[in-house]
């Protein structure tokens, strides 16, 4: 990795300042070095909500803990439900219906 050696000042006024601190917290950036980098190496930052994400991985833990539960149950027994295999497969189109929103939606960022 290229080590930051170099370095870059410039003056702004105060308001110019407030703007930039404002477009700071809009994007959740503490750092001002990261955004004041980001901005002149690309021109934008972009702000990702990440809750869908969040809740996805969730249910796919909860789909997860449900397969070793029924795995667990088929090996104790030798049988397993219908009732749970359809529950497991309607749980996993939730999620792949989600997946599928989430990349439409990431697919729209420009």
């Amino acid at each position: 990795m290229e080590k930051r050696n170099r370095q870059m000042h410039f003056r702004l006024t105060a308001s110019e300042m407030e703007r930039v601190e404002t477009k700071m917290k809009e994007l959740g950036i503490k750092s001002l070095c990261a955004y004041l980098r980001k901005m002149a190496l690309d021109g934008y930052c972009v702000k990702l909500d990440l809750q869908d994400v969040k809740e996805l991985v969730s249910l796919l833990r909860r789909c997860s803990n449900n397969l070793n539960q029924y795995a667990k149950k088929a090996n104790e027994t030798g049988s397993i439900y219908a009732a749970d295999i359809e529950d497991l497969r309607v749980r996993l189109e939730e999620i792949w219906d989600g997946v599928k929103e989430i990349l439409e939606r990431l697919a729209g960022i420009s």
